[in-house]
């Protein structure tokens, strides 16, 4: 079935005091976005897919379903291929503004929320919200009005090798032999598994392993101290408004990743999904290398970030699917079960998809079984 790709964009309104996208006028955003859909047919239901950076039109599953005969639309937030400054909350009501228009626009009457990787969380913070508005500002105590927002509910939750969430990753893939920012690079040997000189070797104790998540989850709690410390005292000199930017090194450190025992799965051993792990660690595109105080405190922090599957998961009623790759080199089946888990919906199932990785690259093979199961289940359930 050939595939037709419609590119659109819409306008809606902003007032926020802060402006963390590049270009533009005051007080409105713009939402970039694609639709994706046979060539033939018509449908009532529409699989809305986005993610807080977005760029994700292209991917094979999202391909696959619109070859399948299925309606797609990917929404690509503000922060378009940029989260140093991404502010989760002002991501869901880029996805609110999104359902709002295309059912406008479209004349779609269900719309499936299709949570891809880091998609899942904000899917399901969206969906949280929707239910159940509660939010008016940002972690950092910026005004953002998502309980006035009228966000639309909607009518299902596709959480597709998806993980908890960024705050909860980040901090799962933090290097806990950081001790002190300022020195980045000196290390504590002791929980340096990158180290040949670090005494702890694969496969880890659980008192290590213990011992080492603890030390991720204390740095993630520093970094968080020192940015609000920060905000606090530039609001103390009068200057609500301003920011400071920083870096955060060593952000793909995991036991997962050098001990195969760990979270065990198909995935091959000794490697991630960036490629190998103790140079992605430190290299510019790992997790939150650089970002902002109010931008930490929003997607990258272990307590004050809102955007919790696990969370927001509780708080939802809808149907929703949940699909582990079992080969994922970015999240490992501990999170596709949690996430299961979570989910409060009385409707919720659990998929496995054997040997699939992260985007299918290694195994397009397998998109139809997973294309299988999604459709499987949306015809179940009437989205038609």
């Amino acid at each position: 079935m050939s595939v037709v790709r419609e590119a659109y964009g819409f306008v809606h309104p902003d007032n926020s005091r802060l402006k963390e996208v590049y270009g533009g006028p005051t007080g409105q955003v713009f939402v970039e976005c694609m639709r994706i859909r046979p060539d033939v047919g018509e449908s009532k239901t529409v699989i809305l897919f986005s993610h807080p950076v977005g760029g994700g039109s292209f991917l094979p599953l999202v391909s696959a379903l619109a070859r399948a005969g299925r309606h797609v639309i990917y929404c690509n937030p503000r922060y378009r291929g940029n989260d140093t400054a991404l502010i989760m909350e002002k991501c869901v009501l880029d996805l609110g503004a999104c359902v709002a228009d295309l059912k406008k626009r479209f004349g779609y009457e269900k719309v499936v929320l299709g949570g891809w990787s880091g998609g899942g969380s904000l899917s399901m913070f969206y969906q949280d919200q929707a239910e159940h508005p509660t939010i008016t500002e940002t972690p950092a105590g910026d005004p953002v009005d998502i309980a006035g927002a009228n966000l639309q509910p909607a009518d299902g939750v596709l959480l597709l090798a998806a993980h908890i969430s960024r705050s909860v990753t980040m901090t799962e893939w933090m290097d806990p032999s950081i001790l002190d920012e300022s020195r980045p690079f000196d290390r504590d040997p002791g929980l340096n598994i990158y180290d040949p000189a670090c005494p702890e070797k694969a496969p880890y104790s659980s008192e290590f392993v213990a011992r080492f998540r603890e030390g991720q989850i204390a740095r993630n709690r520093r970094i968080t101290a020192w940015a609000k410390a920060q905000l606090a005292e530039l609001k103390a000199k009068g200057d609500p408004d301003a920011e400071r930017c920083f870096v955060v090194q060593g952000t793909m450190c995991d036991v997962r990743w050098t001990d195969p025992t760990q979270d065990p799965s198909d995935r091959r051993p000794y490697t991630c999904y960036l490629g190998d792990p103790k140079i992605v660690n430190d290299g510019p595109v790992g997790l939150g290398r650089f970002t902002t105080l109010r931008s930490w405190l929003s997607q990258w922090s272990y307590d004050e970030s809102r955007a919790n599957g696990i969370a927001n998961g509780g708080r939802i009623s809808c149907p929703t699917l949940v699909i582990n790759n079992t080969a994922d080199l970015a999240c490992t089946p501990s999170h596709a079960q949690r996430l299961f888990d979570a989910v409060g919906s009385t409707d919720k199932s659990l998929v496995h998809i054997e040997g699939a990785d992260h985007y299918y690259a290694e195994r397009p093979d397998l998109l139809p079984k997973a294309v299988a199961a999604v459709g499987g289940w949306l015809d179940e359930r009437g989205f038609a």
